[in-house]
């Protein structure tokens, strides 16, 4: 009788940081190939995430790199700032830098979420031993000799151990052998006896053996009134601080041709010259470095890197290294204080007894007496001080890495000697064959063992800070240690609702073709359907690239940097080129990288995709291609009619697209025909709602539009904009009970939110002031309240930043508003020369300067179609401007101004605008 083969399993030994993020993407890379396997952590420690690095409680212990780039995922670098604004720090930024302890609280948050979302693929255990030795097992596997006396068997196996630990083969025996000498000083109640002096004795100096960050972190938390913390290292040097504020990044120096120690000396030291030339600061240069730091060290000969390690190290680790500015400044104090004092040397002598529990001399003749000795060297060179390391290494299943660092390996593989533990014969396991490999009971000929992080300091040198081991970790996960999916047998794949094959499974496509209708009716609940899509099938990449193209675009609830990074890792792995190229193209337009050209080219590809075609026109529910003008989105719906065959998406968009070239009657008739088709469509309902405004038939606009709001409309994702087409109507015919009715109804704060209220809410409430349709106060603060503060003093685009400006002057903010001005003074080219000089101008109204609010006001009149949005949007400037005409005396210009607008179409409200104008004696100042 055959027993059934144990599931495929993962086991990886260390829960800290490298095990945590090794162990996440092995959970999410299963999750999206479909791979079902058992996941074992196996580590003593009581939680996963922290391990020795974040495990500290002192607040004074912080990150010494930003949180910017301390992200557990390597294509998603703000996950954790955004980590820590969803957990009570919203005010947090990428260059702040956060407690250690908070770090690991990260850490092991993410690493469970990934475990509830990989439930029913992954299961995961947690084993609190130790593994001491392994030997192979059939079937290419291994088996993992756990301290408890346990056997764990696995497919492969993480040795996630850390940095090894401090020798203290400096120190001199009486030193080594004191109880006054804290080897290993982050080990649980290692520092009790330092930090709890005796009340009769003073609070004792110390002496940190070592100048590094650990030194440092240990400096802050011994520090005590009354007491020297002394340092000593050989190079007497202290970590740098980072900036206060970053200087910008510079590209990394040119390195072509043969690398040599010497000649990559010389590069390095011009190239932090030059950054010294431009920016002021040595910092760039050296972080340039940072991803080449790998391959330049695998180009030096073993005696350069040798040499490299005794002439620069030092300078390289406390330059590269830094610390937080809030702990320098902290040593700063210290040292200013004379609580803090930093010795060159080395500890040659130790004796115990007399006035000091340890009299200690120093390599330069000083001699000091302290009450404790810390040891702050670092991690040692070699692994061999753990039990499964030595084991390894003294049986040929490991050897050790360049220069005695780390241990050797490939790609991540542990490499060595094989040797068998039952007659201690040894080759070398690279040569063993694969009939060795796979019969080998007992032996340790090529193990399935990977390592990542410290281990492999030899052969990468940079290799024990998060940026670099969460690389590692996801290629070990994405190249060694989930299988890939198995291809399925060849089947017909599901459809999206256009014909357009999808990489994914029949639940996940129908969840998918739910949210595309919904995109293309204009309806809510498109961003749920793409998350169930998402949710049956996490690998499939065009629903991530959906949910954040309506994060992105939509403001939908949607954390778009993880769906982008989501939808990318699925591309990569299972997508047709359609699908790739989308998920480029949402890539592109996040960033803001050549995204429109690369929407038209998708469409020149796939003209059928019809989220695609959305995305490129500018409608109610999306910006569109911002760097073609209305003509080209035209001809872009015609180029792409013939993959449509006339679709009532497709004729919806052409009809919105007639009604702004003015073309009225067409658009209202195709609008006809497609709500004839689908009484649903949204943009066939916002083109006839244009139609029936720019005509003039207010009457039969307003009743048409608004039966459709309180029915079919009911479900309609911007049911707010077709209530401000109703108000518009309403405005037109000079009804002000009906616009403070529908507004309070339909258009208040709590109604809507964000930028919604911005451009709706906010802009119908300056437009009724405007003509005199809101008597009393203007509940403009409502509006402020409803929207981000970001949003409305730094808005991402010239049509939110409009409606902004608007917003803060129908509120009379003019802080606000300048503060708006000189945001768009420094951004895009449109804000910079229409929003800046619009929010001069609005200030110049606010202020009551009505003639010089006018002059700004005219000047901008002919490039206002550049902010985008339609024609009845902009139409807000030119109110505003009516207003200061009026304002500013000057009757004559604002009466050719509304005639000008009831020549374009008819409206009570003008009319009677031009009565009061045109009555004996004019107005008597601004409007009635």
């Amino acid at each position: 009788m055959t027993s059934a083969r144990q599931p495929y399993t993962v086991a990886i030994v260390g829960a800290g940081a490298a095990g945590t993020l090794t162990a996440l993407q092995v959970c999410e890379t299963a999750l999206r190939r479909r791979t079902p396997l058992a996941l074992v952590l196996v580590d003593p420690a009581p939680e996963a995430g922290r391990g020795t690095a974040y495990a500290t409680r002192d607040p004074r212990h912080r990150l010494n790199v930003p949180a910017g780039n301390m992200s557990c995922y390597p294509d998603d670098p703000g996950h954790f700032t955004r980590w820590l604004a969803r957990h009570g720090e919203p005010e947090v930024t990428g260059a702040d830098f956060a407690t250690r302890y908070r770090y690991g609280a990260y850490l092991a948050d993410t690493f469970a979420a990934a475990v509830v979302r990989a439930r029913g693929t992954v299961s995961v255990r947690r084993l609190r031993t130790r593994v001491e030795s392994c030997t192979g097992a059939p079937g290419d596997r291994v088996d993992l000799h756990l301290a408890d006396g346990g056997l764990l068997t696995a497919d492969r196996a993480v040795l996630a151990t850390g940095p090894a630990a401090p020798t203290a083969a400096w120190a001199p025996r009486p030193l080594r052998t004191s109880p006054r000498f804290v080897a290993r000083p982050w080990e649980p109640g290692a520092l009790d006896g330092a930090t709890a002096a005796a009340p009769d004795a003073g609070p004792g100096d110390v002496l940190l053996v070592g100048s590094g960050l650990t030194a440092v972190d240990l400096a802050l938390a011994l520090d005590r009134p009354g007491r020297v913390v002394h340092v000593v290292s050989r190079s007497g040097l202290l970590p740098q601080p980072h900036a206060l504020t970053p200087a910008p990044a510079m590209p990394a120096p040119p390195l072509s041709g043969p690398t040599t120690l010497g000649r990559l000396r010389r590069t390095v030291y011009r190239h932090v010259a030059r950054a010294l030339r431009t920016h002021g600061d040595w910092r760039p240069a050296l972080d340039s470095l940072r991803p080449q730091t790998a391959q330049l060290w695998r180009s030096l000969t073993p005696d350069e890197r040798a040499e490299f390690l005794a002439r620069e190290g030092a300078l390289w680790n406390t330059h590269r290294h830094r610390m937080a500015p809030a702990t320098a400044e902290s040593v700063t104090r210290a040292r200013t204080a004379r609580r803090l004092t930093v010795h060159t040397g080395t500890v040659v002598s130790a004796a115990p007894g007399g006035e000091h529990p340890l009299t200690l001399t120093l390599s330069d003749g000083t001699t000091l007496g302290v009450g404790w000795v810390v040891d702050c060297t670092g991690p040692g060179r070699t692994t061999a001080d753990d039990p499964l390391w030595a084991w390894l290494l003294a049986t040929g299943a490991a050897r050790p890495g360049p220069l005695g660092m780390g241990v050797a390996t490939e790609d991540g593989r542990v490499t060595g000697t094989s040797t068998d533990t039952r007659t201690g014969t040894g080759t070398d396991a690279r040569t063993a064959t694969a009939t060795d490999t796979r019969t080998a009971t007992g032996t340790t000929a090529g193990l399935p063992l990977f390592t990542l992080g410290a281990p492999r300091r030899g052969e990468l040198w940079e290799t024990t800070a998060i940026p670099e081991i969460r690389v590692q970790a996801a290629a070990l996960a994405r190249d060694h240690l989930v299988p890939p999916t198995r291809a399925p047998r060849a089947t017909r794949r599901p459809v999206d609702g256009h014909g357009l094959p999808l990489s994914t499974h029949a639940d996940a496509a129908a969840a998918y073709r739910r949210g595309l209708d919904r995109v293309l009716k204009v309806r809510a609940g498109a961003e749920d359907a793409f998350a169930r899509a998402v949710a049956a099938d996490p690998g499939f990449a065009l629903g991530h690239a959906a949910l954040a193209l309506l994060g992105h675009e939509c403001g939908a609830a949607v954390d778009v940097p993880r769906a982008l990074a989501d939808a990318q890792r699925c591309a990569r792995e299972r997508a047709d080129a359609r699908e790739r190229s989308f998920v480029d193209v949402v890539t592109r337009r996040v960033h803001g990288d050549g995204g429109d050209t690369a929407l038209v080219h998708h469409l020149d590809a796939h003209p059928g995709d019809a989220l695609a075609l959305a995305a490129a026109v500018p409608t109610i529910a999306f910006s569109g291609v911002d760097d073609l003008d209305d003509d080209y989105a035209l001809h872009l719906v015609e180029r792409t009619s013939p993959a449509h065959d006339g679709h009532w998406f497709h004729t919806s968009l052409l009809a919105f697209l007639r009604q702004e070239q003015g073309r009225l009657h067409e658009a209202g008739e195709l609008a006809h025909r497609v709500l004839a088709a689908e009484p649903a469509a949204g943009h066939a309902v916002h083109a006839l709602a244009h139609v029936h405004y720019e005509t003039g038939a207010h009457e039969r606009g307003r009743d048409w539009l608004d039966g459709w709001v309180a029915g079919r409309g009911r479900g309609a994702v911007h049911r707010a904009h077709f209530s401000w087409h109703v108000a518009l109507h309403e405005l037109a015919l000079d009804d002000p009970a009906a616009v403070r009715k529908r507004w309070h109804a339909q258009l208040a704060p709590g109604r809507v939110a964000g930028v919604r209220a911005l451009v709706d809410s906010g802009s119908m409430l300056w437009r009724a002031r405007l003509s005199d349709n809101w008597p009393g106060p203007l509940p403009a603060g409502d509006v402020l309240a409803a929207v981000e503060r970001e949003v409305l003093e730094r808005p991402a685009t010239a049509f939110t930043a409009l409606h902004s400006a608007v917003a803060l002057t129908a509120a009379g903010d003019l802080a606000a508003l300048r503060r708006l001005r000189d945001h768009a003074a420094g951004a895009d080219r449109t804000q910079r020369e229409i929003v800046a000089p619009l929010c001069e101008a609005l200030a110049a109204l606010t202020e009551e300067r009505f003639a010089e609010a006018a002059r700004g006001l005219t000047a901008l009149l002919p490039v206002l179609r550049r902010v985008g949005g339609s024609a009845a949007q902009r139409e807000i400037v030119e109110e505003t401007l009516l207003y200061a005409l009026v304002s500013a005396g000057r009757c004559e210009a604002a009466q050719r101004l509304l005639t000008a607008r009831l020549d374009r179409k008819e409206a009570p409200r003008d009319r009677r605008m031009m009565a009061e104008l045109t009555a004996p004696g004019g107005p008597s100042g601004t409007p009635r």
